[in-house]
Parts: C-alpha cells; sequence; structure tokens
C-alpha cells in the first residue's frame, strides 16, 4: 500500500532521542517522579477524540465507556488517577484535528482516537508532540506512526483472516467469486487489500465496490453482486451499511455469507429485521473477545451503566485499551520518569503484550508492521454482548504475508 503524506511527513520528524525502554531500575531515587503535561498533583489526564454522533457512534460510545470503565477502579503506580478528556469528532478529520488542538497542552496522552482517517491527520502533530497515541483504528497506514498503538491486527491482516475462516469451513473454494464493498480511505482501502491478497493466493474473482460513509442503501451494490454470481461478501463499512447489506441480500435471494471487520458489527441491529438474516449469514474477524469469555465484566459494565440497552464488543476493546495503557503508565512511571518522552520510551520497550485475552495476543510495535497476526471470529446471537466466539484468536494462513516488515 502507499503510505499517505502525512505519514511520510511524519516519519521525518521522528526524534533520535526517542528510543527504546531503559534498562530495568527507577531513576526516581528518592521517589519522586518527573512530570511535565497532563499530570497535576496526583491525576493524569488522557485525551479522548471518539464519535459519540457520526457513523460510528454506536461502537464510539461503547468504546469510551470501556474506557471509563477501566479508569474507574485502576490507578497507575498505585498512586496516580486517572481522568479522561472525551470530545466528540463526529467522524469527521478535520473537526478531529481542531479537538486536539484544543486538549494537547493539557493532555498526557491519547487514550483513544476513533477512525484511520482522523488518526492520519493527526500523524505530524502526534510525532511532533512526541505523545502515545491509542487509536481506535486498525489501519496499515497507522504502523507507521510513532507512538501509536493499533491494538490488534491490522484491517488487511484481519479481513485475510476473516476469509481463511470461510475456507476452512468450506464455505469458499478457489475460483470463487468475492464482492467487497469497502468505504473510501484507509479503513476500506486496508480492508480491501486483504480480499485482494487472498484472491491472488487462491485465484478468486474480486468484484469491488467503493463507497462513501454517507451512503446508506446498498441495493445496487448487492445487485451487481448478485449479477456476478459472488460466493461471499466482504465489508469494511459501517452498522448501518451492513444491515441495508443484509436486507438486500434477503430481499435479493443472494444467500452467501457475509464476512465483515470488526467495526461493521453492532449489536443494536439485533433488534432490527435482519436480525436473523445476520444470525445466519454473518461472520466478524476481531481483535476482542466477547462477554461471553468475560461474564464478570459484562455484570461490571451493566451495573456502571444500567441505562445502556446493548453492549458490544467495543466495551470489551475500550477497556483493553486501559489495560494497555496502563502498563505503558506504569512501565514509564516506575523508570520515575511520567514526562511525555518517558511515557514514549516506556512505549517503545513494551512486547508480548497481555491482556487477559480482553485482546488478541499483541507482539508489540514495529514501525511498519501489524502489531498481531491473530484474529477473534465471532457471529451475533442473543447473548450478552450480541456475539458468540466460533473461533478462538488464531492467524490464519495469509497473516504473515501481509504483516509488513
Amino acid at each position: 500500500m502507499i503510505r499517505v503524506a502525512a505519514i511520510a511527513a511524519a516519519l521525518s520528524m521522528i526524534v533520535t532521542g526517542c528510543s527504546s525502554k531503559a534498562e530495568n531500575g527507577s531513576d526516581g531515587g528518592s521517589g519522586d517522579v518527573a512530570t511535565d503535561v497532563g499530570v497535576e498533583g496526583d491525576t493524569i489526564t488522557l485525551g479522548v477524540l471518539t464519535d459519540l454522533t457520526g457513523v460510528f457512534a454506536s461502537i464510539g460510545k461503547d468504546m469510551t465507556n470501556g474506557n471509563s470503565l477501566y479508569w474507574k477502579t485502576a490507578k497507575v503506580c498505585d498512586k496516580y488517577t486517572v481522568k479522561l478528556d472525551v470530545q466528540d469528532t463526529q467522524y469527521v478529520p478535520q473537526q478531529g484535528v481542531q479537538l486536539y488542538s484544543s486538549m494537547k497542552s493539557d493532555v498526557l496522552a491519547m487514550q483513544q482516537t476513533i477512525g484511520s482517517p482522523i488518526n492520519a491527520a493527526l500523524a505530524k502533530d502526534f510525532v511532533a508532540d512526541k505523545i502515545v497515541n491509542f487509536p481506535s483504528a486498525l489501519g496499515e497506514v497507522l504502523t507507521d506512526i510513532p507512538g501509536t498503538a493499533v491494538l490488534g491486527p491490522t484491517y488487511d491482516v484481519e479481513m485475510s483472516n476473516g476469509l481463511d475462516y470461510l475456507f476452512r469451513q468450506k464455505m469458499l473454494k478457489e475460483g470463487d467469486t468475492v464482492g467487497h464493498i469497502y468505504f473510501e480511505g484507509e479503513y476500506g482501502e486496508t480492508g480491501l487489500e486483504g480480499t485482494r491478497h487472498v484472491a491472488k493466493a487462491k485465484k478468486l474473482q474480486v468484484v469491488e465496490a467503493q463507497i462513501k460513509p454517507t451512503d446508506q442503501d446498498m441495493s445496487a451494490q448487492v445487485s451487481q453482486f448478485k449479477a456476478r454470481g459472488v460466493d461471499a461478501i466482504a465489508l469494511t463499512v459501517a452498522p448501518p451499511q451492513l444491515a441495508s447489506v443484509a436486507a438486500a441480500s434477503q430481499a435479493q435471494g443472494l444467500d452467501v455469507p457475509i464476512v465483515s471487520s470488526a467495526p461493521v458489527f453492532a449489536p443494536g441491529l439485533l433488534a432490527g429485521p435482519t436480525a436473523p438474516w445476520l444470525k445466519s449469514h454473518l461472520y466478524v474477524a476481531a481483535q476482542t473477545s466477547t462477554f461471553e469469555a468475560h461474564p464478570d465484566l459484562y455484570e461490571q459494565y451493566t451495573k456502571a451503566y444500567p441505562k445502556e440497552k446493548s453492549a458490544s464488543a467495543g466495551v470489551i476493546f475500550g477497556y483493553g485499551m486501559g489495560e494497555v495503557m496502563k502498563q505503558v503508565l506504569d512501565a514509564a512511571c516506575e523508570k520515575g520518569d511520567l514526562t511525555r518522552q518517558g511515557v514514549l520510551d516506556a512505549f517503545n520497550g513494551l512486547k508480548k503484550i497481555d491482556t487477559g485475552g480482553l485482546l488478541v495476543p499483541i507482539d508489540g510495535f514495529t514501525l511498519g508492521r501489524s502489531p498481531s497476526l491473530y484474529s477473534f471470529i465471532y457471529r451475533p446471537a442473543d447473548v450478552p454482548g450480541g456475539a458468540t466466539i466460533v473461533q478462538d484468536a488464531f492467524q490464519g494462513q495469509f497473516a504473515e504475508a501481509l504483516a509488513g516488515s
């Protein structure tokens, strides 16, 4: 994939002093911890640029609630309370840039920044500010940003794992045809790259359909797929488009499996008219586990947010993001350095990240490489969180070739 110009510019600004984690030991001496931005007394402020009212509002809200739930009880170095500065970008890159500009002088790091387009737009700022950032996105281009923690496989690896699962289950075979609907931009195009890679390896025919996030009616795309005789549908879009694909497929009698990236499914869809079709046709490749595997977290969440009618895997992802951030901040604190540079150094030293099964295994953060090769596969179901795992975290046969160098 050709990297966007913003990332190339960001890489040219890397400060050579931002290197690996220091050796074990404390630089704190008497116990004092060095700080600069985003730490006041015993309080650390982290930024959250999420989507609460745009196309990814449902998952954005769940991830942010997961972030908040984690930091309700967790403390950094058993001392520092974490406060979140939450802002709504509406999934608009320019809005995200403006909001970051208004908060950056008050936050130590970014607990969540939603969307590959917004993260790409902020790449130069993140590098210049030496800020550790956790994107709630898995775009390949994001692995080129120093200090950016993609928490799972990039979208191309994720989609290849989803298609690999269909091959394993004999729902696809060599020479078949796959229709792929994808958003223009980094998110959708990275997912499409995964489909193209699998197609080349397995001699698949791919019918590509690019759309904008504002496009809602997928009837024309499904009609095209039916005319081309597709054997499966791949999606890197959002929940509204998934609902439309399901409705159109059912209406037109296109009875084929649907495989999607994680952001495509929201449990609220199971309250709609396409629920039966989704339960029998949809397979989701995801970086997160489900509430079935973490019932204690589901109970904790429902007690903290009793008015929320549904909770997606986004809650688990948000909670897992908090756990990884705590590991970074604890490591920096133990070195006596909670400055942005100290946090960046701690981040660069983080390896083999374990979140207790909340997220897939993560090797660490090497520039230009997918941090993980693993995906869960889950399906919609009438269970807490709306999804059940049918394949535990696994590495598909195409993942390593897509992972980068």
